[in-house]
């Protein structure tokens, strides 16, 4: 398993805009939450450490979708190299796991590269200006590790922002896998 961190863009930066589309070729796009805080998630099915976070972020997004936030998740691997990653396993996995959020596919990988994500998972979330305010880990727990997966640091972040408070702006980046770009 490689270890690769976020890249820990500039917090305040604006949401960059896209469209894409989920594996059924349903669009859905930026300008689609305005006024909405938002959650941006780069995840696939294969890494082991999105597996390890896959569950308690499919609770995580239930409980605060409830609540008010937006939750998108994006599979920007090449799953031409990565077939586990294709959007007929994103269908399958999306259902194993009970993502009730968008779960779109990132082709070309231009999404990514606007963002600036690194890895998987890797959490970029915005206020209701679509301001980046958080960037990071779900929590400390990584597979192998001995601690609990709880998603206290995207936890404290959601609800700072939920409640019109900046969140606490000292953040640990995300670690995972690398995305899986394409090779030329």
């Amino acid at each position: 398993m490689s270890l690769t961190p976020s890249n820990m863009a500039e917090l305040g930066s604006p949401l960059p805009a896209f469209r894409l589309p989920d594996p059924r070729g349903e669009e859905v796009g930026s300008a689609d939450f305005q006024g909405r805080p938002l959650l941006v998630a780069f995840i696939c099915n294969h890494c082991p450490f999105v597996k390890h976070v896959a569950d308690a972020f499919a609770d995580f997004a239930r409980e605060y979708g409830e609540r008010g936030l937006a939750v998108i998740a994006i599979n920007s691997n090449d799953f031409h190299s990565h077939p586990d990653d294709s959007p007929e396993r994103m269908i399958e996995e999306a259902r194993s796991r009970g993502y009730d959020f968008p779960y779109l596919v990132d082709e070309s990988q231009d999404v990514a590269r606007a963002f600036e994500a690194a890895c998987t998972p890797d959490f970029f979330l915005y206020d209701r200006d679509h301001r980046l305010v958080y960037r990071g880990q779900f929590d400390d727990s990584r597979p192998g590790k001995d601690t609990p997966v709880t998603g206290t640091d995207l936890r404290a972040a959601a609800d700072a922002v939920l409640a019109g408070q900046a969140p606490d702006a000292s953040q640990q980046p995300s670690m995972g896998c690398n995305i899986k770009w394409k090779t030329a």
